[in-house]
Order: C-alpha cells, then structure tokens, then sequence
C-alpha cells in the first residue's frame, strides 16, 4: 500500500507541476510550493512522534521524494534535503528539540554539512565563525545544520580534525542573496550562508562520530529502526533519490512528447524501432536504479530493526550502491534525451529542466565516484579502515 503521503503528493500533483517554472525563476522554492509540501507531510516523515512526526520507513520517505522529484527537480530535491534532518534533529539534546518544534512542529530545518566553519571554545559552549555553500531550501528554514571542525582558544583548527555539526536559529546566520546561480535545481534556493562570532550553547554541538557509529541514536533512546539505519545511508537517501526521481521526469516527459513527435524524415517516433529501443532499455535503467535504491536502504532497516550491527564493509557497499544509482539514472536519461530532437529542448519543454537538474544533481558530493568506489574496493580486499578522509561519508 502507498504510504498516505505519497498519496497526498499525488492528489497535488498537478500544483506541485504548474510551479516548477516559477521555482526556477524565483532561484527558490515559490511560496506556495514550499506550501504544498508543508500540506502533504513529507516533511514530517522523518520527524520523531513526540514532536508530530510519522517515524515513517525510510523506504517510503524515498519513494515519496522520488515521485515530488519526477515531478519537478527543485522540489523534490528540497523535500530529499530539507525532509532528512528531522531524523537528525530526533537525536539531539531534548532543550533543542523543543526550541525547534515546541511552538511550530511543521519548522524546517536547513544544512550543509560540510565543514566549512570553526568552532572556538569558550566558557559554557562556543564562538563559531565560518561560509558555507549549498543551503537548499534554506529561505523556508528557520534553523539549521552546519558542519564544523573544532578550533583551539586562537580559532585555529585542532589536528587531528575533529568533525562536528552546529545548530544555529535562523538569527544567528546571514543568506547570501544572490549566490545561487547555477545551470541546474535553481529552484532550490541553495544559498551561500555566512556566521559570525555566534555563540553556541555546549548542547547545540554534535559530534559527528556520533553519527557515524550509531551512538547518537542509542544515547536518545530512540526505538525506531529508522533511526538506526547509518548517516550515511539516511543523508545521501533523500539526494540521490530525488536524482533518481528527475531522471523518472524525464523519461515521462520525453514519453509524452515522443507521442505525437514526426521527424524531419517524416518518420513518427513510435514508427522509429531505434528510438523505441533506446527508450525501453533507458527505462529498464532507470527501474533498475530505484530498485537499488530502495533495496539498499531497506536491508539496513531490516538489519536495525532486528537489533543487528551494521558493519563498515555494509555501510561501504552501501555508498557505492547509491554513487551507481545515481550515476545509472542519468546516464539512462542522457540516453533519452539524445533522442528528444532540437524541439524536445526548447525552454517550455518540462524534458530540458529534468536534464539540467539531473546533472546538477549528480555533481553533489555525495555522488563523486573515486573516493566511494575505491573504500570499496579496499573494504573488499580487506583494508579496514581505509586512511584519512575516505572515512568521511562511510
């Protein structure tokens, strides 16, 4: 049975659809898609019960963000983002949890993680300074995430670096306006974000090992197996589902449009076997990428839900299966595309938007192949745990 937020998607998807042209125009979310995703509960669905949310499987979590994404990129991409860190936000410090929902439990929560701020210690917490790139959806959040190292008493980074992820209210940051523009998911509003010698209570400070080794959930006490499925399977979820779900827009456009589309050589393209071919063996591609997707992160569900640890060489494997993906799903709509003819790409043809935002997508970090392939192949040959950075993501 579908869960009954995708469901809900579905009854708006007709809206969700009509703004996409004004996301990308805005360089934001439109208030009123921000709206429609507030009204469909995809935002909750990771959110912990105490606070209104549905604990839901992440399994439909992604297919839900796949779908707001075949329908329009930016969207969907905002819900996969913006939509993962109330599962964060379930393990953090009760006071924090209540001062981001306690009067307004539909409150969004932004990131990036990356750590691109400093934070220096002083009596009762810490002054954290630092830039940050990529905020999706951020202009629709009033608190958010942001990834640190920790600093010494002159502000200058500890070695060996010690990772660590801020939460700040909406007062303590700046937006950099005008600092998304991009060929791709202009509609996300991923904005730059500036800090300045913010002061940062102990308890709003998260170790990001914590997260890596599954301790954070445990000292919460949380029971839901959803908050035991790694980090690094539940942030990359929702990015590379809504890539996956951009590169299923395209097919359906490019489906559409092939429908009544008559070659320069007078030839209809349902006549045509060898674009017929390509589209079959696209959306065999396509299906394929979902299906591991949704495999992946529901073998981890599984494994938490039956009390079992999830090893390094599992979390490992799992990267990889959600690079590929990725990396499957567009290069299967790129196939399509090609085929779309020069009126497939005019700018009110929805085929274009998909393909620039399934690019923009796939650029994330998340989806660089090298560093994810080669821990796995060493994970396979043995060497446990790979040196330095590679551990970041695994």
């Amino acid at each position: 049975m579908p869960h009954p937020v995708l469901d809900a998607v579905e009854e708006r998807a007709e809206e969700i659809a009509a703004l996409a042209e004004t996301n990308e125009k805005l360089g934001r979310l439109d208030d009123a898609a921000a709206k429609l995703l507030r009204d469909t509960g995809v935002m909750r669905m990771l959110q912990p019960a105490t606070y209104g949310g549905m604990e839901a499987h992440p399994r439909d979590f992604a297919e839900t963000v796949m779908r707001i994404a075949s329908i329009d990129g930016s969207t969907g991409w905002v819900a996969g983002i913006v939509g993962v860190h109330p599962w964060e936000m379930a393990m953090c410090d009760p006071e924090v949890q209540q001062a981001v929902w306690g009067e307004d439990q539909d409150t969004w929560i932004a990131s990036p993680y990356a750590p691109m701020g400093i934070l220096r210690p002083v009596d009762g917490g810490y002054v954290f300074n630092g830039r940050w790139q990529f905020s999706s959806g951020t202009d629709h959040c009033d608190w958010i995430f942001l990834g640190a190292f920790l600093g010494d008493a002159d502000g200058n980074r500890v070695m060996p670096p010690r990772n660590y992820h801020v939460i700040l209210p909406r007062s303590d940051y700046e937006i950099v306006e005008d600092s998304w523009d991009v060929v791709g998911l202009r509609g996300t509003g991923s904005k730059d974000i500036v800090v300045r010698d913010a002061f940062i209570p102990a308890n709003r400070v998260m170790d990001f090992m914590g997260f890596l080794d599954g301790s954070h959930p445990r000292n919460a006490g949380l029971t839901s197996p959803t908050y035991h499925i790694p980090f690094t399977t539940a942030f990359p979820m929702g990015i590379t589902s809504a890539v996956i779900g951009i590169a299923e827009g395209a097919l359906a456009a490019h489906l559409a449009y092939q429908r009544t589309r008559v070659q320069v050589t007078g030839t209809k393209a349902t006549d045509d076997p060898y674009v017929l071919s390509t589209i079959g063996a696209a959306a065999e591609e396509i299906k394929a990428s979902r299906t591991a997707m949704l495999d992946n992160v529901s073998r981890f569900y599984d494994a938490a839900e039956a009390g079992r640890e999830i090893t390094f060489a599992e979390r490992a494997a799992s990267r990889r299966t959600q690079v590929a993906a990725a990396w499957r799903a567009v290069r299967a709509m790129d196939e399509v595309i090609a085929r779309s003819g020069g009126n497939g790409l005019r700018m009110d043809n929805p085929i274009q938007r998909f393909w620039r935002d399934g690019h923009m997508g796939l650029a994330h970090a998340i989806h660089v192949p090298g560093p994810v392939n080669h821990v796995g192949a060493l994970t396979d040959i043995g060497v446990t745990p790979p040196p330095g950075p590679l551990l970041s993501m695994i």
